[in-house]
């Protein structure tokens, strides 16, 4: 399993997650995503959610 991933949203760099021992950890890649920064998450899918999840609440086109 891998130890880091890259999360996009709209085909635009969201952040990255990486893995700890407690799950992944977000780090963001745009300042729109920062509200996710050190966010821990189970699993990439759970994060990729969020970060679709929190672009859409702020009205912009999330892919997910």
């Amino acid at each position: 399993m891998s130890e880091t991933y890259i999360i996009e949203v709209a085909s635009q760099d969201a952040g990255i997650i990486v893995r700890d021992k407690s799950g992944y950890r977000f780090f963001a890649a745009s300042p729109r995503f920062t509200p996710l920064e050190g966010r821990l998450f189970r699993n990439a899918r759970e994060a990729e959610r969020a970060a679709a999840d929190h672009a859409a609440r702020k009205g912009e086109h999330a892919l997910a």
